[in-house]
């Protein structure tokens, strides 16, 4: 190696160490803004800048009032149940779905599977107009049950995993549970389910995450704040056209990560063990 390829090769080592710490950086800072912001009293939010740190960082005040004033109690418990009842039912009929389109050859697969894919090209806002026109015709709106049965919709993208990782468990599986007599149903359920549960997992990350974070259709279908909020409406309270709290802001924020947080953490194995097995392979 010559002595401009061992200074180009340099140069190419520093400017990914630079752009690395760069890009962590600007990730890192909203998040170290909203922290200190989210202990600061009004006075102190109002006359220092955002990434001035707070006279007290035993000031609780802030994360009390947000969980009082913002309802968080009971919109933790709407999400919760809004999570449970949406990943229960995705998983059932992602994993059928993709069960009946990988072990039966009909007359119509290939169409159904394209039109699966045609159905990820269309813009989700697009849709809006339809889905509000049936969601009021069918007296979901204000309803916690009709929001989550919009919420468990088809999600292509999990159903797409599932049949990926139904193509690597051998068929003489399914023909052994045939011959000792096993149904169909029995087949699904008994064998292949638990050999599914890495794709599982991962199409619950992707679809929990989304679930959780979903702002726009919950504040378009659940419209009585007060009875219905979600984690992620229950934030939007502090805004308002004379201003906004964004110390409470950021105390709900953090309040709202803490769940995550400690899901992530107490099952960071499995999750990390999920995404790896579960991803699609080429």
């Amino acid at each position: 190696m010559t002595g401009l390829q061992k200074i180009g090769y340099s140069l190419v080592t520093v400017m990914k160490y630079v752009s690395l710490v760069f890009f962590a950086f600007v990730a890192v800072l909203p998040v170290v803004s909203c922290v200190i912001t989210a202990f600061k009293t009004d006075a102190e939010y109002q006359n220092t800048n955002v990434m001035t740190p707070p006279e007290s960082w035993f000031n609780f005040e802030n994360f009390a009032q947000a969980f009082m004033k913002a309802n968080m109690g009971k919109a933790f418990i709407n999400s919760t149940v809004i999570l449970i009842s949406v990943l229960v039912v995705s998983v059932l009929v992602g994993t059928s779905l993709a069960y009946v389109l990988n072990r039966f050859k009909f007359p119509g697969n290939g169409l159904i599977r394209n039109l699966f894919l045609f159905a990820t090209l269309l813009p989700g806002i697009a849709m809006q107009i339809a889905v509000y026109e049936i969601m009021y015709k069918l007296g979901f709106i204000n309803s916690l049950m009709g929001y989550i049965i919009m919420m468990c919709g088809t999600d292509v993208i999990a159903i797409y995993i599932y049949i990926q990782f139904f193509e690597n468990i051998s068929v003489s599986l399914d023909e052994s549970a045939i011959i000792d007599g096993a149904s169909y149903f029995k087949i699904y359920y008994k064998i292949l389910l638990p050999l599914l549960r890495p794709a599982i997992v991962t199409a619950c990350i992707l679809k929990g995450v989304g679930t959780y974070n979903e702002y726009y259709c919950a504040n378009l279908y659940l419209q009585n704040k007060k009875l219905l909020p979600t984690v992620a409406t229950s934030l939007y309270t502090f805004v308002g056209p004379l201003g906004s709290k964004y110390n409470l802001i950021c105390a709900g924020v953090i309040i709202s990560l803490l769940p995550a947080l400690i899901v992530f953490i107490l099952f960071q194995k499995q999750i990390y063990s999920g995404m790896t097995a579960g991803s699609v392979k080429g």
